[in-house]
Order: C-alpha cells, then sequence, then structure tokens
C-alpha cells in the first residue's frame, strides 16, 4: 500500500526516535492525522523552540533556558557537594527524589571506546576545572553515573584523575545500595535513588 509522502516523511521522522518501531511510527503518524489542526500547530511550535529556547547551563551543563541554570543560581543549594550525572534525566531522576540538596554536573554520556567515545567527548574536563577552581569550597564528590561498564570505566577515570591532583582534598563516593548491575538511573523509583544517595561508598 502505497502512504501518501508528507505521511510517510513524518512516519520516517518517528522511527528515527529511541524505543520507537516502524509500527510505533505508523500508530503515531495516522493518529496525528485525526488531531486538530490547532494542537498539531501547537506541537510543531514546541518542536522549534526546542532548539532555540534552551541552553546547556555553562557550569554543570544542565539543560534550562537560562545560564546559569536554576540549581546553580540557587543561593540555597549546598556548595560543598557535586553529584556527577551521565544525562539531564538522571539529574530530574535524583531532584524528584526530594533527598538530594547539592550541586550536579552533567557529562552527557560515558567513555565508552567501542563507540570512539572517550573523555574529550563528554564534559569531564569541565567538572576537573570545577574541582581545581581557586575558591572552591568542594568536600564531596559523588559519583552517580550508571552501574554498566561504560559508567564504571567512567568513575575510575575520574577517581584516577581527581587523585593524580595536588593539594586537593576532597572525598570522593560512589552511589551504594539500591542500584543494581545494568540498571538506568532515570527509570529507578525514589526509594531506590534514596538508598542509593545515602549507602554511598567512598573510592
Amino acid at each position: 500500500m502505497r502512504i501518501a509522502k508528507p505521511l510517510q516523511a513524518l512516519i520516517e521522522s518517528f522511527e528515527k526516535l529511541p524505543g520507537i518501531g516502524p509500527k510505533s511510527a505508523q500508530r503515531l503518524g495516522f493518529y496525528l492525522l485525526h488531531v486538530p489542526q490547532h494542537e498539531l500547530d501547537e506541537f510543531s511550535r514546541n518542536l522549534d523552540r526546542l532548539k532555540k529556547d534552551t541552553l546547556l547551563c555553562s557550569i554543570c551543563k544542565n539543560v534550562d533556558e537560562k545560564d546559569p541554570c536554576v540549581i546553580c543560581s540557587d543561593p540555597i543549594r549546598d556548595k560543598n557537594t557535586i553529584l556527577v550525572v551521565e544525562q539531564p534525566l538522571d539529574l530530574i531522576a535524583f531532584e524528584r527524589s526530594g533527598k538530594y540538596k547539592g550541586l550536579y554536573h552533567v557529562l552527557h554520556g560515558a567513555i565508552n571506546p567501542l563507540d570512539n567515545i572517550g573523555p574529550d567527548e563528554i564534559f569531564l574536563q569541565l567538572l576537573l576545572d570545577r574541582i581545581k577552581e581557586p575558591g572552591s569550597v568542594l568536600t564531596e564528590l559523588i559519583i552517580a553515573t550508571n552501574p554498566t561498564m561504560e559508567g564504571e570505566a567512567t568513575s575510575m577515570y575520574l577517581t584516577k584523575e581527581i587523585k593524580k591532583m595536588e593539594s586537593i582534598n576532597l572525598k570522593i563516593t560512589r552511589l551504594g545500595m539500591g542500584i543494581p548491575t545494568g540498571a538506568d538511573l532515570e527509570y529507578a523509583d525514589d526509594i531506590t535513588l534514596t538508598q542509593a544517595i545515602e549507602g554511598r561508598r567512598e573510592l
């Protein structure tokens, strides 16, 4: 069966999204045919503004509408602690738990040699620069990368680089109990994340 070109183009766009297969893409495309035009226009405007109206915080690399982001510019946040996560979705998960009140650093990935992703392809150097910043009051770095091979490799690399720094007296901890090996943080529930924060261990 031949599908109209505008609809086929939309289906192909949906297929490029993570977790969307050909059948799901077709269902979404045909569903949107029945949506009122004003809702489609709003959907289109939201997509158009996605890149234009968001940016990465120059301090922590979180996604926000302003720089620095609302977390980095919040005077109430604990400046002594930085929690390192792989993706903005992980940050959102910790914020949802409501148990962590410090600062963050979003790497936007993890070291993965098989995909040619090294330390320079993620925001690791920016984090190391934050740690070395003169006048820093940082006392603890919590590494909350995913408990996967890539997350562990990133954690090990980061720990090694920090321990090479002279005159840096920093407690480095890793998330403890609660996060099963091979799991993604964005799917963890609030209780699991709370246990992980409270049960972190020093490296």
